[in-house]
């Protein structure tokens, strides 16, 4: 008999201990859960000029290192325009050393000549009007006649005067104002050939970044306008979790606030990231009823935490979990 009812009274107590445990786990508080989602950093790649894809080398999913040759570009345009600026560097090029160098030996030599045969003939006119003028001075020839003779001999000292110069200028070479004209061209030129070359090595375009080809957008074949995204770049190790917060929970997730997130598909490990990032502003609102005859909208803010160890395997749009 004790015994039937030392079990009653377990059964009892069993059944009150479960009532209890029943009625506080509905009442206790709730733990609040955020369901945010990992982002990863992301790039464009891209051509500075436009043309047909040549050759296309990644696919979606290749791994990518930095400096790794992705596409290439078929621009004849910009080959044209190479040849077209390396013809004026070198037409530039020979006019700068031409000034520099002056007059060649031989044109030198030839105004010296011109200048003795003008300097010779003058010599010949001068002492032809000597004779003229003793002549004039006796009567024997008419004054027209000695004028005449006069007009030659000064006709000749202005030649000699201009061949002189001439040769003057043979000797001292180009002024430097046209060597430094000339040079300027030069450097010009050079500096579109520079240009141009710049442009040709655009052409082959490499990856500034290291990750996973996320899309791939153009075909070989096809054309690439300027700037527009050939290809993107997923840096999975450049990962974050984002969340859209009601304004009542930020006061529990401050800037700088360590946290622990569980992402699902990674199994139920916790991580442990840290807030890094508020929107200022907020964005959309959510009402929520404060009694049964009034309420008021809740702002919902942006808020991003980054990981403080690497998470291997995780991508772009795996859920993750924060429990407040």
């Amino acid at each position: 008999m004790n015994r039937d009812r030392i079990l009653v009274i377990g059964g009892l107590s069993l059944v009150g201990a479960w009532l209890a445990w029943s009625i506080w786990d509905a009442y206790r508080p709730q733990p609040i859960v955020l369901q945010g989602q990992i982002e990863a950093q992301e790039y464009s790649v891209s051509s500075k000029v436009p043309g047909r894809i040549g050759e296309l080398l990644v696919r979606r999913g290749d791994p990518v290192e930095i400096d790794q040759l992705m596409f290439r570009i078929d621009s004849p345009e910009i080959a044209a325009k190479l040849e077209q600026a390396e013809g004026t560097e070198q037409a530039a090029g020979a006019a700068a050393r031409a000034a520099a160098a002056g007059a060649r030996a031989q044109e030198v030599e030839a105004a010296r000549d011109q200048w003795q045969t003008a300097k010779a003939a003058e010599e010949l006119a001068r002492k032809s009007f000597d004779r003229m003028d003793k002549l004039f001075e006796d009567g024997v020839v008419a004054e027209q006649r000695r004028d005449e003779v006069f007009a030659q001999y000064q006709a000749a000292q202005y030649t000699e005067r201009a061949a002189y110069q001439v040769y003057s200028m043979a000797l001292e070479g180009a002024r430097s104002e046209t060597i430094d004209a000339a040079e300027g061209q030069a450097r010009a030129a050079s500096g579109l050939v520079a240009e141009v070359e710049a442009a040709a090595a655009d052409t082959e375009i490499r990856s500034q970044y290291s990750g996973e080809v996320a899309n791939v957008f153009l075909r070989a074949g096809e054309l690439a306008p300027q700037g527009f995204p050939v290809v993107t770049v997923m840096d999975t190790t450049d990962i974050w979790a984002i969340f859209q917060v009601r304004e009542d929970f930020l006061a529990r997730l401050p800037k700088g606030q360590r946290i622990q997130l569980r992402i699902p598909a990674l199994g139920d490990d916790l991580h442990p990231f840290t807030v890094t990032y508020i929107s200022v502003m907020g964005d959309f609102a959510t009402w929520r009823s404060t009694s049964a005859s009034e309420g008021y909208d809740l702002r919902t803010f942006e808020v991003e935490a980054r990981p403080v160890d690497d998470i291997p395997g995780a991508r772009v749009g795996m859920t993750a979990l924060l429990e407040l």
